[in-house]
């Protein structure tokens, strides 16, 4: 009897794996599940297993560098493997990057969801080109949460994807991966790409730079003034390269090589509770004897539907001191879709100014022959916390 019972009983097997970029050897049943292996075995109770049948995605890790679900997933099928759990991206650059945003972007209620949405949130940072919505929408759409509704973990993912990009962080090339749900697919098999959704409302498509009209007005317009420690003439030919001025500008990004009268690219903006990405093109003139200049531009949020054109004339002039130089802004714009409504004249005066003056301070670094600072977001909270100080200070003076 006692043999036949130990005939029935389990078999386990010696499974060596790599968890957490630490060898583990262990003995498992070969139809246990990933899961209940790391939870059980290994004491990384960070996996969390939901639904069980594939469906949530809570228990999503990293199999050999691509998300999986671990409640799917056979244990004795991952003989060798490297596995990547919640607990092994405590000191990894992009999820501390993503905890600080879903933080901010209130994206995590009861919390349930948010190992397995974490990991698949990274590697969306890693593969996609830009910030697209629907895109992420479909990336996250293996991984359900109860309690958020997906709109700050949607925008906790584009604001790192967008910032990453703007500090000129490129996505990994080569990903043969689809972006539809996790699990689809592990090792080098590839899953069939899923079509993205329908759009309810069409986008704005960029204007292309024949169509930039030159009877352009603007709904609003002011001016700036930057003054540099450099020659006028030196200031102008930076001035001249795009690709050094994109780099200096926060926020911008360049998506095509650009040519000496025209340029393609894209510019980040945050403003309340509203990010947009606008991409679009603009048409560039330059006058080398009168040292002054033009960009023409139009662009749109695919994601958010807002839309801008606007108009930049800067002029170069000897500064105030000797070997000095200042740079005359006008600026005039005019902004459509759900941004416009926190575009009033005076939120976008003094946003132009904050991003004027890190700009200045880019430009004084690169023209010195210093490393610039590395780019940085539009601060939305520094920006309204500004506008609330001026507004104050206004108001207190007519008192």
């Amino acid at each position: 009897m006692s043999a036949a019972l130990a005939a029935l009983a389990p078999t386990r097997m010696d499974l060596a794996l790599t968890v957490n970029g630490r060898s583990v050897r262990l003995a498992a049943e070969p139809r246990s599940h990933l899961g209940d292996v790391l939870r059980e075995e290994l004491n990384l109770t960070g996996t969390h297993l939901g639904c069980e049948h594939g469906v949530c995605g809570a228990c999503t890790v990293l199999l050999d560098g691509e998300p999986a679900r671990a409640c799917l997933t056979f244990a004795g099928a991952c003989a060798g493997a490297a596995i990547t759990t919640i607990e092994g991206f405590d000191t990894d650059e992009i999820a501390s990057e993503l905890r600080a945003a879903f933080n901010r972007e209130h994206a995590l209620q009861c919390g349930y969801c948010t190992p397995g949405m974490l990991v698949s949130a990274r590697d969306l940072v890693l593969r996609l080109p830009e910030a697209d919505e629907r895109r992420i929408r479909v990336g996250l759409s293996g991984n359900l949460c109860r309690c958020t509704g997906y709109a700050g973990i949607v925008r906790a993912v584009m604001a790192v994807i967008a910032e990453r990009r703007a500090r000129g962080i490129p996505p990994e090339t080569g990903a043969g991966r689809a972006l539809g749900p996790v699990g689809a697919g592990i090792g080098g098999e590839s899953v069939v790409s899923l079509p993205l959704p329908a759009s309810p409302a069409a986008p704005v498509a960029p204007a292309a730079v024949a169509d930039l009209a030159a009877s352009f007005t603007p709904a609003h317009s002011f001016t700036q003034i930057l003054d540099l420690a450099h020659s006028p003439e030196a200031v102008f030919a930076l001035l001249g390269d795009i690709e050094a001025v994109a780099a200096c500008l926060p926020g911008a990004v360049l998506t095509a090589r650009p040519t000496p009268d025209t340029v393609e690219g894209g510019l980040q903006v945050r403003i309340g509770p509203i990010s947009a990405t606008f991409r679009g093109r603009a048409r560039i003139e330059r006058d080398e004897a009168g040292q002054i200049g033009a960009v023409h531009g139009a662009g749109s949020d695919a994601g958010g539907r807002s839309a801008t054109e606007g108009r930049i004339r800067y002029r170069v002039e000897p500064g105030p001191a000797p070997g000095t130089a200042r740079i005359a802004l006008e600026v005039g714009y005019t902004l459509t879709g759900p941004l416009a409504q926190f575009g009033r004249p005076g939120l976008v005066r003094d946003l132009a100014g904050r991003i004027a003056a890190d700009f200045s301070r880019n430009l004084d670094a690169r023209l010195s022959g210093a490393a610039a600072p590395a780019p940085t977001g539009l601060n939305s909270f520094r920006l309204l916390l500004g506008l609330a100080r001026t507004s104050l200070a206004a108001w207190f003076g007519r008192s």
